[in-house]
């Protein structure tokens, strides 16, 4: 079945347009990291009911700098808190366009595939006569299985 969901091209203009963009963006966020999984797992996660948390926790150490160990550092501190806060919409605001990507990704990716599988069916029918053979050779490999008779006959023999 055909469902259609996008309708849609884009140029390879477009495309390496884009592609400007990201890197122009990434260009103005140099003090971005990458983490590994392990890392991210370890990590201390800072969400709703922890903002408030983190908030308060600044206000303290603003108000009470005296309180702090020696080797805090207060102003990095200060800055790890704006970051955040100056961060949160740019994260928000990608992840929004992520999802919209991936989500026209699976579904133009559905409506190729979808009209593959027309279009297959078609030449099975119309290549009845073997004209369309060694198209339908390609098709059909998607479909292929690997032979359980092959392993069968083999644990066969094994088990003798």
């Amino acid at each position: 079945m055909n469902n259609d969901l996008v309708k849609g091209e884009l140029s390879a203009d477009q495309q390496n347009a884009v592609m400007g963009l990201i890197g122009q963006i990434q260009s103005l966020l140099p003090f971005l990291i990458d983490l590994n999984a392990d890392e991210r797992r370890a990590l201390p996660k800072l969400g709703d009911k922890s903002r408030a948390f983190v908030d308060q926790g600044l206000v303290l150490a603003v108000q009470n700098p005296g309180i702090l160990p020696r080797s805090f550092d207060l102003d990095e501190y200060q800055r790890d808190v704006s970051l955040v806060r100056q961060l949160e919409p740019l994260v928000l605001a990608l992840a929004q366009l992520q999802g919209r990507l991936e989500d026209t990704f699976l579904a133009a990716g559905s409506d190729a595939y979808s009209q593959t599988l027309l279009v297959y069916q078609a030449a099975k029918l119309a290549g009845k006569n073997g004209a369309l053979e060694q198209h339908l050779d390609g098709l059909s490999r998607r479909f292929a299985r690997k032979s359980t008779s092959s392993t069968a006959s083999a644990n066969t023999q094994t088990a003798q």
